[in-house]
């Protein structure tokens, strides 16, 4: 993956501005790269926290699925829309290999799961399933290290459906629907334009044990709001290691003395003007972190991902989340070597917003999902870093539980997974909605209303991670109005 020259160029300016603003003193301590000499951080109590994030909106109600005879019912009548229905099969539907690739019928059945039902006793009631493309996932669930959260979204307060209708009676989260706005809302808690994400929140108050704290806040699913703190910048890496700058070593413009003298101009720092000796003085240091970042990762080995069966051809395919995450495990197998004691992940994928061509589409991304995950969980176990690491993934929104003939529109509250050695397993977090039309948990078109908030999860994770429960509610201003633990990690 590579990041963009204008990200970096952004990354330089905000630092240059800062720099120059308050003095060289006073540098954001994310960005004050001094350190890189220090003693390395005590690293027995490392935790990461990764952040996987769906963009485009997952439809969840293909994705986690109630079986119990009245939901299926429900499910099978409301889905089964012409000219493509999306209805999925029934437990034990057999795979025809005659079959379309990719369609319900090639799939076969659902995935049974049988959650321990102690989270949340009102769902026992029902019996679960998973789409036919998750096996990796469903393995994981049987032995207690993935959970479900069963409809969660952007909440500023619990409310019923009457209060969301009225309009009045409680506050909407703004913007509802909308890509650009509910990816930021659930990664920053505000609509599009928002500056500061959680993640990165999290990073501003545990950096201070990294002994370099450049390293606490890293993305290998490029840029995200969700890592950006107000001390704590993100720093992308790509499946080769850290992103250096251009040009300075080798050649330009065919000649090694013209990258020398390039890399010397940008790290000269006794310009005469205030504004550019602290941009030199901060690429430099961005320079020797790249060095010692790149040091570290390349003595850091992994086992590569397999590829992975994709369902729409029946073929193998190279998985690139799966990718991103083998380079989140090197960085925390070298963790020792970059002084990091807390670290905040990001990866991604997109293709989501399935409007159309859902049922290849989204078995295509299910398959890849369940695939990276299960690598995760291979790669870590071998490691011995299971418990310290956890995975949530998040997403736009869930869709509408209604078809539009070959996909599904924009919704609210949608179904997510979190894994991990500490995660309480197996269980379902959140009173699973109702399916179909027409009841309490939808809010028009079966678009959920979320029981779960995002805080909620933030703060669940924000706990284990170290954050205080005071620190919480300053991180989350609406958490207050929530039960602030759901209780899936030990």
């Amino acid at each position: 993956m590579t990041t963009s020259n204008a990200s970096r160029r952004e990354f330089l300016r905000r630092a240059t501005v800062l720099s120059g603003s308050i003095g060289p003193a006073a540098l954001p301590f994310a960005m004050n790269l001094a350190t890189m000499n220090a003693a390395v951080a005590q690293t027995s109590d490392y935790k990461a926290i990764i952040c996987l994030f769906l963009y485009g909106g997952n439809d969840s109600a293909n994705m986690v699925l109630p079986t119990d005879t009245a939901s299926w019912e429900a499910y099978s009548t409301v889905r089964s829309t012409a000219p493509d229905p999306i209805a999925l099969k029934a437990v034990g539907t057999v795979a025809d290999g005659a079959a379309n690739a990719g369609s319900p019928a090639a799939l076969g059945g659902v995935l049974p799961i049988v959650p321990n039902f102690t989270a949340f006793a009102e769902n026992n009631t029902r019996t679960f399933a998973l789409h036919p493309a998750m096996t990796d996932v469903q393995s994981l669930f049987g032995a207690g290290r993935l959970g479900i959260i069963g409809n969660a979204g952007p909440l500023l307060q619990p409310m019923t459906k009457a209060e969301y209708q009225s309009n009045t009676l409680k506050k909407r989260p703004p913007k509802l629907f909308s890509h650009n706005d509910q990816q930021s809302s659930w990664q920053a808690l505000a609509p599009e334009g928002a500056k500061v994400g959680w993640g990165g929140r999290f990073g501003d108050l545990l950096a201070s044990g990294n002994s370099n704290t450049v390293f606490t806040s890293i993305s290998a699913g490029g840029n995200a709001v969700f890592m950006s703190g107000q001390s704590v910048f993100q720093y992308q890496v790509g499946s080769g290691g850290a992103v250096a700058i251009g040009n300075i070593t080798g050649n330009l413009f065919n000649s090694a003395a013209a990258a020398a003298s390039y890399r010397t101009i940008i790290t000269q720092t006794d310009a005469a003007h205030l504004l550019a000796r602290e941009q030199s003085v901060v690429t430099k240091r961005s320079i020797e972190a790249q060095v010692a970042f790149q040091t570290a990762f390349t003595a850091s080995a992994v086992a590569a991902p397999t590829q992975y069966m994709r369902p729409s051809t029946r073929t193998n395919a190279n998985n690139d989340l799966a990718v991103q995450l083998q380079t989140v495990a090197r960085i925390i197998g070298a963790r020792a070597s970059l002084g990091a004691s807390r670290q905040v992940f990001f990866v991604s994928m997109g293709g989501f917003d399935t409007h159309d061509n859902q049922n290849r589409g989204q078995a295509d991304l299910l398959a890849r999902l369940s695939h990276a995950i299960g690598y995760l969980d291979g790669v870590l176990g071998t490691m011995g870093m299971r418990d310290k690491v956890t995975l949530f993934t998040g997403s736009d929104f869930g869709r509408t539980f209604t078809s539009n003939g070959d996909g599904t529109d924009h919704g609210w509250g949608a179904h997510h997974f979190v894994y991990g050695g500490a995660v309480k397993g197996k269980e379902i977090y959140g009173r699973f909605p109702q399916v179909g039309l027409n009841h309490s948990d939808e809010v028009g078109s079966g678009s959920f209303l979320p029981g779960v908030s995002v805080d909620q999860i933030g703060a669940t994770v924000g706990k284990w991670f170290g954050i205080s429960d005071s620190n919480l509610n300053l991180v989350f201003p609406n958490l207050k109005n929530f039960t602030p633990d759901l209780g899936f990690i030990a």
